[in-house]
């Protein structure tokens, strides 16, 4: 299966500590529209902190293509609430 990480700048999907970023800023953002920051910014932290020792390249680029998934999702999301037009 290809990696999905392509749909992200490549100095994003390929660095860890940058995809971890931006997973808290898209957080920090979902939560303070529900208004529940500190939930959601927790739930992201608690899933880089479980595999933090991770060093099975294919389980990382799994982890990686997880993230990448869940940003461009709500990159997805976003748009199709801006515009009121269905993207798939």
């Amino acid at each position: 299966m290809p990696s999905l990480q392509t749909a992200l700048p490549p100095e994003l999907a390929n660095n860890a500590i940058r995809l971890y970023r931006e997973c808290l800023r898209r957080a920090k953002y979902i939560g303070h529209k529900q208004h529940n920051t500190e939930l959601v910014v927790q739930m992201v932290r608690q899933q880089f902190r479980k595999h933090v020792h991770e060093t099975d390249p294919e389980k990382i680029q799994k982890l990686k293509d997880d993230a990448a998934r869940g940003l461009i999702n709500h990159i997805l999301y976003e748009a199709e609430s801006m515009t009121g037009r269905k993207f798939s």
